[in-house]
């Protein structure tokens, strides 16, 4: 009777062991080369959009921001903004998302004429599905990801300077061509 306990309580360890090591490797964000997961969230508008309705005809620029209407999103989003014409013309789409909800994004777009959709992610699936999250708070970091026509990922930006974002996608980009 007394070996069983340390056997059970041995095998529980090693369970949880098993448990989190398998949590850790679906929760890492998605690296280049990698499958995109292919996730689905309502924006601003409500209208539900769908990363596997684009992928094929468009190269997706999904990116993850903090908060809306704060100067590292603000110069982020009007960044992207300002070159739509550019990214279209290369088969770009845009789309980006955070934490924020509906209202606040239909604020945020209006304010800055911002002329891409915005997703809303209040219960953090999206983030959780990108290993985006913000340690200790409800948002997301601020990383981007362009996303191939097959659904790979060809690009990850994972840096808190907004500037850092806008130049090396603008560089990924141009590598497409």
């Amino acid at each position: 009777m007394k070996n069983t306990i340390p056997f059970r309580l041995l095998a529980l360890l090693a369970a949880l062991a098993l448990a989190v090591t398998v949590h850790r490797a679906h929760a890492e964000t998605p690296k280049a080369g990698e499958k995109a997961p292919m996730v689905e969230a309502n924006d601003q508008d409500g209208h539900l959009w769908k990363l596997a309705d684009q992928i094929g005809p468009k190269v997706v620029l999904l990116y993850f921001y903090p908060k809306d209407d704060t100067p590292g999103c603000t110069k982020e989003a009007c960044g992207l903004r300002d070159r739509m014409g550019d990214l279209q013309k290369d088969g770009v789409v845009v789309v980006g998302v955070s934490r924020d909800d509906a209202a606040s994004h239909v604020k945020f777009r209006e304010k800055y004429k911002i002329n891409f959709p915005l997703l809303v992610d209040t219960d953090g699936k999206l983030t959780k599905a990108f290993d985006v999250a913000m340690e200790g708070r409800p948002m997301a970091k601020r990383v981007s990801f362009l996303i191939g026509k097959d659904g790979k990922i060809l690009h990850v930006t994972d840096n808190k300077d907004a500037q850092v974002h806008l130049d090396e996608m603008k560089e990924a980009i141009a590598k497409l061509k």
